[in-house]
């Protein structure tokens, strides 16, 4: 049996990527130690499954389709910037959704679905874009400050599909693959 990494995710606007790569440059004056997402890659996970067997996609498949059949294309709106665990123990800088009601309901019953197949439930998702992970501390109070400075508000975007990938590790970083969308 042939095993691939995968997640399921929403895929960022490309109209949206100026403002973002506008922050993250904020964040490289910093000099701080921060490995940041390629543009290319910048998406809401909404699962991330780790390895399966290639044999399951096609049950994923009928989990998310009978989820995302009840669900009509929606907006969400990206403002704020924040760390992950926080501010004072930066690991992952993120950019957030304003008003994510749709979206965490998205999740929660894909999850539910997810589980039923044995996959664990998420414990504390939060719908978060990811832009760069802290790699030391070095400047970290630099990055504090731009974290609390930077202004943060992207823009909206429609959601109407959600697309399972595929994650291939290299040194230079993960190598994305669409393997199935799902229209709302």
């Amino acid at each position: 049996m042939s095993q691939i990494r995968a997640f399921l995710a929403i895929d960022l606007d490309d109209d949206l990527k100026p403002k973002i790569n506008k922050i993250i440059r904020e964040f490289k004056k910093t000099d701080a130690n921060i490995k940041y997402v390629d543009l290319a890659n910048l998406h809401f996970t909404l699962k991330f499954f780790g390895d399966i067997d290639t044999q399951g996609i096609d049950l994923l498949g009928d989990k998310i389709n009978s989820v995302v059949n009840d669900f009509k294309p929606f907006n969400i709106k990206i403002k704020g910037c924040g760390a992950f665990p926080n501010n004072n123990h930066i690991k992952v800088i993120w950019l957030g959704v304003e008003d994510d009601i749709i979206l965490k309901d998205l999740h929660d019953r894909l999850d539910k679905q997810f589980n039923s197949i044995g996959f664990k439930l998420d414990k504390n998702f939060s719908t978060h874009l990811t832009i760069g992970r802290m790699k030391s501390a070095r400047n970290k109070d630099k990055v504090k400050k731009v974290l609390e400075s930077v202004d943060a508000d992207i823009g909206s975007m429609e959601v109407n599909n959600i697309v399972l990938k595929k994650s291939t590790l290299t040194p230079k970083g993960p190598i994305y693959e669409d393997l199935k969308e799902f229209t709302l």
